[in-house]
């Protein structure tokens, strides 16, 4: 049976940054208050670029770094909640243009906000196991500055523009192991960007009630995402035989330090095992994990043959975990 493997990760963001100060000066909050309640202390804020400029920056280095010419790529998936347009053409199409796939490839996007990257996987995954495809490149790209609004403090001190890329090939060694998905849409008013879509048009009417912008419970998100965090992980480790000290790295969706604080004991995963990026980067949503993980690449910490496990939560709501070996060089050797 064909096996598949993350076989090179790539991540980029924004030269701008927006510190915690700067909020300050647009909101009534405080950098003591946002670290201490997130652990952000900045995010980056992408100007005269859009989604898929974001997505193709990092999926070219994710091409480079798999030593794939790219024509060897035989597919685009990409997931983002913030696409360049509402309806069409997909934000993978666009990337596959801006890299000059121009052959037919097959490209499309998908929806599942913070939990994208991971269904990604899943995603890219079954084409390679079913022989349909044999490198498939996904990416998780965000500009969700387009959609957050800056007079609501309670969600603009949280997101960040930026895209994170990896390929997944064919391969004999270091496979993804196994990949879990679900989704309970009974909530969805909990985390939930209303309009611009057909339950509400864009109009006068839905631009004057900020209807375009993210709106979030927040305290209701954060009791139910540590909840399903913590299962979804407990329940992949189990029916695959694992604990916590199987895994390399813990890699959760960085959404809000006090959530994957709270997930991490739990889960009792120790410090050095944790991917931490929320303080520099923020919630990227889709983009997250595939940063996060990018992060410990150029870092060192995530060599060939690393024991991964992923956890994501979004708005939908979705969530998903995977348990992976990293395919890729050392970052010494590319």
């Amino acid at each position: 049976m064909l096996k598949a493997s993350l076989i090179s990760i790539a991540s980029y963001v924004p030269e701008k940054i927006l510190t915690n100060f700067d909020l300050e000066k647009m909101v009534d909050t405080s950098d003591e208050w946002i670290v201490k309640r997130t652990g952000i202390k900045e995010r980056h804020i992408a100007e005269g670029e859009i989604t898929s400029d974001l997505g193709t920056k990092a999926a070219k280095l994710a091409i480079k770094r798999a030593g794939l010419e790219k024509v060897q790529i035989d597919a685009i998936i990409c997931a983002t909640m913030s696409p360049d347009h509402l309806c069409m053409p997909s934000t993978a199409c666009k990337i596959a243009a801006n890299l000059g796939l121009n052959y037919g490839i097959t490209a499309f996007d998908i929806s599942a906000a913070c939990t994208g990257f991971i269904y990604l996987l899943q995603l890219a995954n079954s084409l390679i196991k079913g022989g349909a495809k044999k490198n498939v490149l996904i990416v998780g790209a965000e500009k969700l500055s387009s959609v957050v609004d800056y007079t609501d403090r309670s969600t603009c001190i949280l997101f960040g523009d930026g895209a994170g890329a990896a390929i997944i090939s064919a391969s004999d060694e270091n496979e993804i192991i196994d990949i879990h998905t679900a989704s309970d849409g009974t909530q969805s008013h909990l985390l939930i960007t209303p309009g611009c879509g057909s339950a509400y048009p864009a109009s006068d009417e839905t631009l004057a009630k900020r209807l375009n912008f993210i709106h979030m419970s927040g305290n209701e998100v954060f009791k139910i995402a540590v909840q399903t965090l913590t299962k979804s992980v407990i329940e992949i480790l189990e029916q695959n035989n694992m604990t916590s000290r199987d895994i390399d790295f813990f890699v959760p969706h960085q959404a809000n330090i006090r959530i994957i604080e709270a997930v991490k004991q739990r889960l009792d995963f120790k410090d050095e095992q944790c991917v931490l990026t929320i303080a520099k980067y923020g919630n990227t949503s889709s983009a997250s994990i595939p940063m996060a993980i990018n992060d410990a690449y150029e870092s060192g910490r995530i060599k060939n043959g690393s024991t991964l496990l992923l956890d994501a939560f979004g708005g939908g709501f979705t969530w998903g975990s995977a348990i992976l070996k990293f395919g890729g060089k050392n970052f010494d050797q590319i």
